[in-house]
């Protein structure tokens, strides 16, 4: 089974490049200047979002250096270890929603302190893939198409990144320990 997996893994993506390529010739859709005028739109649409990425990056940047992060951390320190929540894992949680750059710096600390294979390591990868960059997705999306009220959707996306992180807690202490 793990051989197919593999096998159909490495085929997949060439495959659906050919399906589109024959599609589009069946369909006589001129596929290079297709191309072309979709690279162009994808160009300025980046140089359109790049001031929401700069101004979510100075703020986890901000969050991370002034030690309010560590702090929190460290303030709730006993009453997660209480619900076998690994301190370590507090600052993921709460960057999770924020950045997935500053998430995967933090979770590759967790892993480097605690092991790969310790109870905070699969913690912190349940949560990090049960959860989304709120933040980071609401700022570029949502700043591409020019939306500016989007107060709705952040606490709809706060409200599902907290859900996933009970999920992950009940999930890891059911299955972990």
């Amino acid at each position: 089974m793990k051989e197919i997996l593999n096998l159909v893994s490495i085929w997949i993506l060439p495959a659906i490049i050919l399906i589109i390529l024959i599609n589009a010739f069946i369909k006589k859709v001129p596929v290079y200047e297709t191309f072309t005028e979709g690279a162009k739109e994808g160009f300025s649409l980046s140089v359109k979002i790049i001031p929401y990425l700069v101004a979510i990056m100075a703020a986890v940047s901000m969050l991370r250096a002034s030690g309010a992060i560590e702090w929190i951390a460290e303030t709730l320190k006993t009453p997660l270890e209480y619900f076998n929540i690994p301190a370590d894992t507090l600052p993921l949680m709460l960057t999770r929603s924020l950045s997935g750059g500053a998430t995967l710096g933090v979770f590759s600390d967790i892993v480097e302190a605690n092991g790969a294979n310790s109870y905070a390591a699969s913690f912190a990868a349940v949560i990090t893939g049960s959860s989304e960059t709120t933040f980071y997705v609401l700022s570029v999306y949502f700043g591409a198409v020019g939306i500016k009220k989007f107060r709705h959707a952040v606490l709809t996306g706060v409200f599902a990144d907290i859900i996933g992180i009970v999920a992950a807690i009940i999930v890891c202490r059911w299955w972990f320990l």
